[in-house]
């Protein structure tokens, strides 16, 4: 009786969960999606991560899909709530009736002819029989749920009517007999919505959706089972028919499926953001288009700390036809460059909020990342001119480094460091008190100009324009 009801509890949370809506094939770049087509919704199917797909059945009810780790065997959940299977990559008129009363939080793709329906069972012939797990040490209502890539293993997200401000990350070790909480986030329900797997055992990727804000999704990154997670990114998306997150079959890859409808299936887009650095910044494919497309925009950097005249080179993955950019690179009103994937070097320390604005041909959008950039110095500890007769100038300076007033009747070097301590010129003098370096050959930024002789040594911070 105990686990029948819980079943029952668990059936009834099928019609509000985040049904899903892409999943990965057995093979790298493998991938099977639900989108719109001209006339309503089908499944699609690609090889080449989403660059271009191919819509294998334009006539499903389908709400949520989950690929086998068999080679074309894909299930999907058709309304009300019937388990299908397909052994033919999902095309029409290859899909056999499995189960009813099958939620649509399905998962699959570990073993062969392995489905779990939530945490609730699982087959292991392809559906066709379920084995009920006990699910002991479950509570609350459950939001979502994920199998592992080590067997055994799986994820329950959960919320307490009586904990309102809290959601609970559950695990379990044996297949949902029992679970047992493994992480807590109180004051934001919202961060387990999305749950999937990553590459290998233990990750597990998670979308915080923040409704009403100008970056409602932000995306988390867990290595160790769920007990800490570590935000990569932020997207700007809205105005969406469907969404979805998956991860991938190589190590650091992430999927998102973004479909936008409007106008009455006027317009109808197809979007796959494609991540291989753990969701930190994506290549964006766009396999299906009819009408016009919405206007977003969006970017990421590979590192937000830099060091002092470092150049930040920053990944544009914006979305629609796109006929202007505008970034200002400390968010002060001055447009800084008008390239669609630009580098920017800053000068100075600090905290920099950056602003991408994209314009259309009747339509605009803006993304602003507040404090995004954190700009260090490295060489506040350089020895300044302890040398006292020694004179560089300009400083600072362009194609020319003055360096004069030595030490007379004695040898010495002069050498210049980049900030990574490597070393980018190296002259050796005797008994010369002034000589022009030759500096064309530097990008500009700061560097470390070290003399050094037998009895006298300095360093000193110059600026190459």
């Amino acid at each position: 009786m105990k686990n029948f009801t819980l079943l029952a509890a668990l059936l009834l949370f099928a019609v509000c969960s985040f049904a899903q809506k892409i999943t990965r094939g057995p093979d790298v770049g493998e991938i099977y999606f639900l989108g719109p087509t001209h006339t309503g919704t089908g499944l699609y199917y690609s090889t080449d991560f989403g660059e271009t797909a191919v819509c294998v059945d334009s006539t499903l009810n389908a709400i949520s899909i989950s690929a086998d780790k068999t080679k074309g065997g894909i299930y999907c959940q058709e309304l009300p709530v019937n388990l299908y299977y397909s052994q033919d990559f999902g095309n029409q008129d290859t899909w056999d009736f499995k189960q009813g009363d099958i939620s649509d939080d399905i998962s699959s793709g570990v073993n062969e002819g392995y489905i779990f329906n939530h945490i609730a069972s699982h087959s292991e012939d392809y559906g066709s029989d379920f084995i009920s797990h006990a699910a002991n040490g479950f509570f609350g209502s459950l939001k979502a749920s994920e199998i592992d890539n080590q067997i055994g293993i799986g994820y329950a997200v959960t919320k307490s009517s009586t904990i309102p401000d809290s959601v609970f990350l559950l695990i379990t070790y044996d297949n949902f007999e029992n679970l047992s909480i493994i992480n807590a986030i109180h004051e934001d329900t919202n961060i387990f919505k999305h749950l999937t797997r990553g590459n290998s055992a233990g990750e597990l990727f998670t979308i915080r959706y923040r409704p009403f804000t100008f970056s409602p999704y932000e995306i988390y990154f867990c290595d160790d089972f769920g007990g800490k997670f570590t935000k990569m990114n932020e997207l700007n998306l809205y105005n969406y028919y469907s969404f979805g997150v998956e991860g991938g079959r190589e190590d650091g890859e992430l999927f998102l499926v973004y479909n936008f409808v409007n106008l009455m299936w006027q317009n109808a887009h197809t979007y796959i953001y494609h991540s291989v650095d753990y969701g930190v910044t994506f290549n964006v494919y766009h396999p299906f288009s009819k009408g016009n497309e919405p206007m977003l925009a969006n970017f990421s950097t590979t590192d937000q700390e830099v060091h002092l005249t470092t150049q930040v080179e920053f990944c544009n993955y914006s979305i629609g036809e796109v006929l202007e950019y505008q970034w200002d690179f400390e968010n002060d009103g001055i447009v800084d460059s008008f390239d669609e994937s630009p580098n920017w070097i800053y000068y100075d320390t600090g905290l920099y909020s950056v602003k991408l604005s994209v314009t259309g041909a009747d339509s605009t959008n803006t993304f602003v990342r507040t404090n995004y950039i954190q700009v260090i110095d490295t060489i506040t500890k350089v020895q300044e001119n302890s040398i006292k007769r020694v004179k560089i100038f300009p400083n600072p300076f362009k194609e020319k480094l003055n360096v004069s007033s030595l030490i007379p009747n004695e040898s010495y070097s002069i050498i210049i460091y980049n900030l990574n301590g490597k070393e980018v010129i190296r002259i050796n003098i005797n008994d010369n008190e002034s000589i022009n370096v030759n500096t064309i050959g530097l990008k500009p930024g700061i560097y470390v100009l070290s003399i050094s002789s037998q009895y006298n040594s300095s360093n000193f911070k110059i600026i190459k324009k």
